[in-house]
């Protein structure tokens, strides 16, 4: 059954599985490959080992991430995006990539000056 957040364009499962401030920065620091819990935990600044832990396992969870521990000694996790993970992820870098040019001007400026076209007719 769909959720009444879900619009016609699928915006809402994508953001659902964005929801937060810690998914997507994970996701991100997982784009070039697998990392164990520690190496993840360095990257991201700010991010406590709980919370670290409980997103990835959320991510596991919604099929996103993968989690596979290896049976060296010592015995280590690592995570790394599924194939499903990786698609969203190139939608994600794309969001990035235009807040890093855009997103200084759009959230400074005037409300007024933020919107330099008209409204489409409708």
């Amino acid at each position: 059954m769909a959720r009444p957040e879900d619009h016609s364009c699928g915006l809402g499962p994508a953001l659902r599985v964005l929801g937060g401030k810690w998914r997507p920065a994970i996701m991100c620091e997982l784009h070039d490959g697998s990392l164990r819990f520690g190496a993840l935990r360095r990257r991201i600044a700010g991010i406590s080992e709980k919370m670290l832990f409980e997103e990835v396992r959320a991510l596991e969870a919604l099929g996103v991430v993968r989690r596979t521990v290896i049976g060296e000694r010592p015995a280590h996790v690592d995570y790394a995006l599924t194939s499903i993970g990786l698609e969203l992820n190139r939608a994600v870098r794309t969001l990035a990539e235009w807040g890093a040019a855009h997103g200084p001007a759009a959230t400074s400026a005037p409300p007024s000056r933020r919107d330099t076209h008209p409204a489409p007719p409708g």
